[in-house]
């Protein structure tokens, strides 16, 4: 069990962890899923559990402000490079401040609920609003708890113990799935609600062990607001919870605007949205996590072939994984949903509307995985301010838009039958959802293009230059082999289906796979005779037999990020 505790160092080594993990806990997600999709299918009771979370994140958010990782972790260093013994009071101190402020604001929140319930779903009756209203106070132990959990695993990732911290979202769905199978059958709805808390509970508790491995304490006797450590990384905090918070504000407006529609038009839009993010939490979250200490080191150190070179060689890695993927969630949306969510009450209607949402969605797959690497480099640099202005510009436009697609995709207009046509939806009556899944697109391909614009700038001016190594040559290379196995994989579909219907579960299964496939197969085929490195280094590493490895490939743990500064 040596393996548990071990630092990892390695960037590649710690993303294989963390997306390892990361696998489990979004297979873990959609079983959740599919367990409430089959419970409930795309119903106003779905809409409620999700319309429930809404606030208990909202003020996860505003906890941020001294439990976000990518403020801990910096101040965290420059304190254990110098003391060790502060390094510890400064976590014990913040844990404290937080443990007190943190549950006067939940029990606070929780007696306001139906002020702010009725601002979040102006759609529902009032019986929805007082259920909702209830599961809301229930859930906001969730935030308490996640914030304190939040402030172990900015410990743990600073001291590169990837693999607990990557135990923590496993757990958290593990708690949920919990409530669903036995909490629902105890004690009805609310059961949901308690697997929510019970998940949270899980996600701290896998990490204390470690925690207190590392000589940390949960109750050192300090409580100090003015503690110089803390001030600094709730000063660096701050910009990014504004920008979180503005997000979580148009998610709210967005959430609101879903609740006038029809029925379960939030359930269809957290659903797909969920499935959407299965690929960016493997592949985004866990590089961007990996490399977070390495280029906060590298920009203290000045060392400018370590930073470019993590940061450039994380990108075209995303990139060269989620490039096909994008294309193929969007060619095989009906079939990922059919076997995702498609039992019980999740019946043909909303298979379809949700795999419309997802096929939209699927052009977000590579801008939001490549969004934390973009965040967490600005914190790297010290600089926090920039993408909460260029956030707060995104997430009003795709407010605006929001508003405005849902009347453009009213009734039967010109855009309604066009998008109806290409997602195969043109005979269900409703399909505004479909107008705010567009707005949150937009808004967010506009918040990628100005953040890279401007984190580019950044980087110039903190090092001088930015290499030119031809990467932009390279992206444009693979994003066009994906495109040429989206229409591989849209042949081999339609082939397909002249020998294995839709009306059974191993034929939309064989469909899948099979067209999925003769996709990746073209992908890779053609990268590989074009000389591609990522290609040619995947293959180097399953030609040694990594996968028999006891824990990690030794090429991997050893691999250190290659120089791309020439």
């Amino acid at each position: 069990m040596d393996f548990i505790k071990k630092e990892i160092v390695s960037i590649h080594a710690a993303a294989f962890l963390i997306g390892a993990a990361g696998f489990l806990s979004r297979l873990l997600g959609l079983f959740r899923d599919r367990l409430l999709a089959g419970e409930f299918g795309a119903s106003r009771d779905l809409d409620i559990y999700y319309a429930s979370f809404q606030i208990p994140d909202f003020i996860f958010t505003i906890f941020l402000l001294g439990s976000a990782t990518a403020a801990i972790i910096p101040v965290f260093l420059d304190y254990w490079e110098r003391d060790k013994d502060e390094a510890r009071m400064l976590v014990g101190n913040l844990f404290n401040v937080f443990l007190i402020f943190s549950a006067f604001f939940c029990v606070l929140v929780a007696v306001l609920a139906p002020f702010f319930v009725r601002l979040l779903v102006p759609g529902f009756s009032e019986e929805d609003f007082r259920v909702t209203v209830l599961m809301t106070r229930i859930m906001m132990a969730s935030p308490f708890l996640l914030s304190l959990s939040n402030i172990v695993s900015g410990v743990i990732q600073a001291n590169r113990r990837f693999f607990v911290f990557s135990l923590s979202s496993i757990f958290y769905n593990i708690g949920i799935i919990f409530g669903i199978l036995v909490f629902l059958p105890l004690f009805g709805f609310l059961g949901l609600a308690y697997g929510v808390i019970f998940g949270a509970v899980l996600h701290m508790a896998v990490q204390l062990p470690t925690y207190f491995g590392l000589g940390f304490k949960i109750f050192p006797r300090m409580v100090d607001l003015y503690h110089p450590g803390t001030k600094r990384i709730i000063s660096l905090s701050f910009p990014r919870v504004l920008a979180i918070s503005f997000t979580s504000i148009s998610v709210f407006i967005v959430t609101a605007l879903a609740s006038t529609l029809s029925m379960g038009s939030i359930s269809v839009m957290q659903l797909a949205n969920n499935v959407k993010y299965i690929p960016v939490g493997i592949f985004g979250v866990s590089f961007a996590v990996a490399a977070f200490p390495r280029l906060s080191s590298a920009f203290v150190k000045k060392d400018v072939s370590d930073f470019y070179g993590s940061f450039f060689g994380v990108l075209k890695t995303v990139i060269f994984w989620l490039a096909p993927v994008s294309v193929l969630f969007f060619v095989l949306r009906a079939h990922i949903i059919r076997l995702a969510l498609g039992t019980g009450l999740f019946d043909w209607r909303d298979t379809r509307l949700t795999a419309a949402v997802l096929g939209i969605f699927s052009f977000l797959i590579i801008t939001e995985s490549l969004l934390p690497l973009f965040i967490k480099t600005f914190y790297a640099l010290n600089k926090t301010a920039r993408p909460l202005v260029i956030n707060l510009i995104s997430n009003t436009v795709t407010i605006g838009l929001a508003f405005y697609f849902v009347g453009v995709f009213s009734g039967d207009g010109p855009v309604s039958r066009l998008f109806g046509g290409l997602l195969r939806i043109s005979d269900i009556t409703d399909i505004r959802i479909i107008g705010i899944a567009l707005a949150v697109v937009v808004g967010q391909c506009l918040n990628f293009f100005v953040l890279l614009k401007f984190l580019m700038d950044e980087a110039r001016k903190a090092f001088g230059y930015v290499p030119q190594n031809g990467f932009l040559r390279e992206t444009r290379f693979i994003i066009t082999v994906a495109l040429v196995a989206g229409g591989v994989t849209y042949v081999s579909r339609q082939i397909l289906n002249l020998f294995f219907g839709l009306d059974t579960f191993w034929g939309v299964f064989i469909q899948m796979a099979g067209a999925g496939s003769a996709g990746l197969a073209s992908y890779g085929l053609i990268l590989y005779f074009s000389g591609n490195t990522e290609i040619q280094a995947f293959i180097e590493v399953f030609r040694r037999k990594m996968l028999k490895s006891q824990v990690l490939p030794e090429e991997i743990a050893n691999q250190q990020p290659r120089d791309l500064t020439h």
